[in-house]
């Protein structure tokens, strides 16, 4: 039954191969935009007393394609003197007999008539003054002026409306629009005009990484959309020019992000620096300059070959079990699977069965190594083509079980070396085992090894050392960067295979390596990350780490002899 089950995940893996064709092609580099805050360009402008066109001249020339202009507002348009904006008070003092009421708020900016409050009109000097009830002075109103300007000089147009609750209704969105960036929260006509909004938006919307936004997957459902990775100004502020720039061809690269909006820095030579090392880290990476467009994703009919390499790996770990564990285990990882994972019961299922299977096989040496990670570019592979849509691509539908994938393997693979016929009394012998003082040690270490491993998944983990940062930097510079799970799990699996340890201690390690295994195919579940990236990050952790192993196994071995010599 064993051989033909492995016979049936090869197969299995051979017919899902095509599926994965239509994500490559979804994957191709490029092209990017780079584009300029609009409102950080215009204080930049107003520093240096340039006009803003000469200025834009000057970032075409550093490779910037693109900028983006934010709505007007009401003290904006006034501030640039198309009009006034006062409180009826003081108007009233320069005009007692005109009529102004004092605690509203008179405007005779453009566009102003339209925001939907109580209106108070008055002439006066041969100008019409609208009043509001109400402080109207944030009120975006719509597009700017330079925006057409730029537009005739060949720049790409990111546009950033705002969910004002007064904004006036229709919104104006210009036609020249390539990529619309809401700016908040939330996006425009959240939440009841969503369908409207999405019937006269002209191009994509922005993802923002990092940033949930009320509604833009309804709108990115309908009108496409482009992922977009910036930096916080303040947080930017904070990193040399060539260290922001790493950041932003490391988003390209490795993360899927085809529009690179960035702020200026205070100083102009601070910002040809950054935008310098930006464009030749792309240059390097591959990755042109050019005008994204949203890409579709049609998963292919191959892809449900993938079903039977999971239910050959499901299987391959139940005959491992003890029989009084296999139907129950087998039907709680199915519920698990389909009742959390729901659409993403697939995925779920290869992530909690595949990073054990290898580590389970009666193999000896580094070969049981070299089974675990073939399992584990198996399940990556059966993964991908069961989890790859065009919403999980866009991030837009995450993998759910990230932190199940980190605490449950090792268990499982722990269930697996009971042995199938004596395991009632292996288990008594477990608990009348009397515990010694390393073998407690050795246990504290794994569980919080287990701990840190769960609190440190995700791009936000908490206490990262700022070592550990300065490290991922240096490493993120020279390859693209294992995660350190999969190097140290890894490490622990050549490690234990190798030396010759009591036998509890090799599988106490073996466990923990099972987190490696786990984390390769936590790589594959960011859809995002294109494939190639995962597949090398995981090629890249297995070399690192097996050479760490062995190097722990040399080290091992010199204290070894010194200790007995």
């Amino acid at each position: 039954m064993e051989r033909a089950l492995k016979i049936l995940l090869l197969v299995a893996g051979i017919l899902t191969l095509p599926a994965i064709l239509p994500r490559l092609a979804y994957d191709r580099p490029g092209p990017v935009a780079l584009v300029v805050d609009g409102r950080a360009l215009a204080e930049e402008a107003a520093q240096r007393g340039a006009p803003l066109t000469e200025l834009l001249r000057s970032y075409r020339s550093l490779g910037v394609t693109g900028i983006a202009f934010y709505e007007e507002r009401v003290e904006e348009r006034a501030r640039k003197g198309l009009g006034a904006y006062l409180e009826g008070g003081m108007l009233r003092l320069l005009a007692p007999e005109a009529g102004f009421l004092a605690g509203w708020y008179y405007t005779n900016v453009p566009g102003a008539s339209a925001i939907p409050l109580p209106q108070h009109r008055v002439v006066w000097r041969g100008k019409t003054w609208i009043g509001f009830p109400k402080d109207v002075a944030r009120v975006p109103l719509g597009p700017p002026v330079g925006l057409e300007e730029a537009y005739r000089l060949g720049f790409w147009i990111a546009y950033r409306p705002e969910n004002h609750p007064l904004h006036p209704w229709p919104p104006a969105l210009p036609p020249q629009a390539g990529l619309f960036v809401f700016a908040g929260t939330e996006a425009l006509g959240y939440p009841d005009r969503l369908p409207e909004v999405a019937e006269r938006l002209s191009a994509p919307v922005a993802l923002i990484e990092g940033t949930r936004q009320a509604g833009v997957a309804y709108l990115a459902k309908r009108v496409g959309a482009i992922r977009l990775f910036s930096l916080r100004a303040e947080y930017q502020l904070k990193l040399a020019p060539e260290v922001a720039a790493r950041k932003y061809v490391l988003a390209a690269r490795e993360r899927g992000h085809r529009v690179l909006y960035f702020r200026p820095y205070p100083y102009p030579e601070a910002t040809e620096r950054f935008l310098k090392e930006l464009n030749r880290g792309l240059a390097a990476a591959g990755i042109p300059l050019g005008v994204p467009e949203p890409r579709s994703f049609t998963p292919s009919t191959f892809s449900a070959f993938a079903w039977l390499g999971v239910a050959a790996g499901l299987w391959l770990y139940l005959l491992r079990l003890p029989r009084a564990f296999a139907l129950p285990m087998g039907l709680f990882l199915a519920l698990l699977a389909f009742g959390y994972g729901k659409d993403q019961a697939g995925p779920l299922l290869v992530g909690l069965v595949f990073p054990m299977l290898g580590l389970l096989e009666p193999a000896s040496g580094l070969r049981r190594w070299g089974l675990a990670l073939g399992y584990a570019l198996f399940g990556a592979l059966f993964l991908t083509a069961l989890g790859s849509r065009e919403a999980t691509l866009l991030g837009l539908s995450a993998f759910r079980g990230v932190g199940l994938l980190l605490v449950l393997p090792p268990l499982l693979f722990l269930l697996g070396l009971l042995p199938k016929e004596d395991w009632k009394g292996t288990l008594e012998a477990l608990f009348n085992h009397r515990l010694r003082l390393g073998e407690a040690a050795l246990a504290g270490l794994l569980l919080l090894a287990l701990l840190v491993a769960f609190l440190r998944r995700g791009n936000d983990a908490p206490f990262v050392p700022g070592l550990e940062l300065t490290l991922r930097d240096q490493l993120q510079a020279l390859m693209i960067r294992p995660r350190f799970k999969e190097v140290f799990g890894h490490a622990a699996a050549v490690f234990a295979l190798t030396v010759g340890l009591p036998r509890w201690v090799t599988h106490a390690l073996l466990a923990f390596a099972v987190i490696a295994e786990a984390s390769i195919l936590d790589s594959f579940a960011h859809y995002h990350t294109p494939l190639m990236v995962s597949l090398v990050r995981t090629l890249n952790g297995a070399l690192l780490g097996g050479m760490l192993g062995g190097i722990g196994w040399l080290i091992y071995r010199g204290i070894r002899r010194w200790w007995w010599a």
